[in-house]
């Protein structure tokens, strides 16, 4: 088959792909994301919906349950959630296994591989990850979650906090120190997965300012045991799992960021052309036409980096340069989305200050959009050493 051959079908598969999660989510999702938010969760039906679309085995092995695709078209399955103005809490939750897995595809053995990934896939379990705690956030050399061996075990002493999914999920992907010698320090950590029934794993959930149909946790882990075969990889190799997986989260919320710009784009220009204003509409106004112009460029530019750096990963490129361009790349989406958000908000005007636009509500969740996977200060300073400044 020709490259150009090979370009078409990509195009036509990225195509077919947007207009399905388009339609799931128009149907399943933004009619009811308000009654949700209000209640504080969303059915956990949801799941198994989209698993039975194949929309949460994008890029995982066929094996496993999954679909093999290119970072092109996982990256428009963010963006077409996103677009249709599905809320942030039901992307982080519904798709919260796209950082609590990858670890166990990589280093899991077979059998736990085979025994989690696929009732995930299908909706039938949750998956989540949970690194950051009360005393650290972007920090991870410094956690103090603990886990020593006990025979055939591993026992787990230690908090987590901000955990997406933490109170339903089934399986927790968790970073712990299991060198005892070593309080601090990256070649003290060890990735662990931990059965969501375990004895000693209690929950608390957090309320936020944002997202808030998705369940926030607190977990905290006294004494909670784990058989010694959920050990991802080696001991001592947790760091440098947990580096790698940011890079396909942070891409990830990139792309979320650009469906939630459009989203805001579409609504303010929408509200533009029917709203009239000293008779005529808002969209007549110079000073509100410039303002759709600028969330345009923004949205053009961040675009074609999400294609670029897409483009690059399906090419194998995981050099310093792509990793530090994903952590930039991360950081400009969502100055875009915070961008697009607040001038949907005033073009809107009062409405746009009402609990039910889609505006409002992005305009409220885009602080964690900018602080999860890390913060900006942080991206950049990944960056400035990936590039050897």
């Amino acid at each position: 088959m020709t490259q150009s051959a090979i370009s078409s079908e990509l195009q036509a598969d990225r195509a077919a792909l947007t207009d399905t999660v388009e339609r799931f989510a128009r149907k399943e999702i933004a009619p009811h994301v308000t009654a949700w938010d209000e209640a504080g969760e969303f059915p956990r039906s949801l799941y198994r919906r989209a698993g039975e679309l194949g929309l949460l085995g994008l890029g995982y092995p066929e094996a496993y349950g999954g679909t093999p695709a290119p970072y092109a078209l996982r990256m428009d399955l963010w963006v077409a959630l996103c677009h249709i103005g599905a809320s942030g809490g039901v992307l982080a939750s519904l798709l919260s296994h796209n950082i609590g897995l990858p670890p166990v595809l990589a280093y899991g053995s077979e059998a736990v591989r085979r025994e989690v990934i696929p009732p995930v896939l299908a909706g039938e379990q949750i998956a989540a990850l949970a690194i950051t705690e009360p005393g650290g956030g972007s920090d991870v050399a410094a956690l103090a979650t603990r886990a020593r061996r006990d025979g055939d075990d591993y026992v787990i002493d230690g908090e987590k906090v901000f955990i997406t999914s933490g109170m339903r999920a089934d399986w927790i992907t968790v970073a712990v120190r299991t060198n005892e010698a070593q309080a601090k320090g990256a070649s003290g950590i060890s990735m662990l997965l931990v059965p969501g029934t375990s004895s000693g794993l209690s929950r608390t959930r957090l309320d936020k300012m944002g997202w808030l149909c998705s369940d926030t946790a607190h977990l905290r882990f006294d004494g909670v045991r784990v058989p010694a075969r959920y050990l991802l990889g080696e001991e001592g190799a947790g760091f440098r799992i947990i580096m790698s997986n940011f890079n396909g989260e942070r891409f990830g919320m990139a792309a979320a960021a650009l469906g939630f710009s459009r989203a805001c784009y579409d609504e303010a220009l929408a509200w533009a052309r029917q709203r009239k204003t000293f008779g005529s509409a808002l969209v007549g106004h110079q000073a509100v036409r410039h303002k759709l112009v600028d969330m345009q460029m923004r949205i053009h530019s961040t675009a074609a980096w999400v294609e670029a750096l897409a483009a690059r990963a399906d090419a194998g490129d995981a050099s310093p340069d792509w990793v530090a361009q994903v952590c930039v790349l991360k950081n400009h989406a969502t100055q875009t989305m915070q961008f697009c958000a607040d001038q949907a908000v005033q073009i809107l005007g009062g409405m746009g200050f009402m609990r039910g636009t889609v505006s409002e509500r992005i305009y409220r969740e885009v602080k964690v959009m900018m602080i999860g996977g890390g913060a900006e200060d942080i991206m950049k300073d990944l960056a400035a050493r990936q590039w050897g400044l």
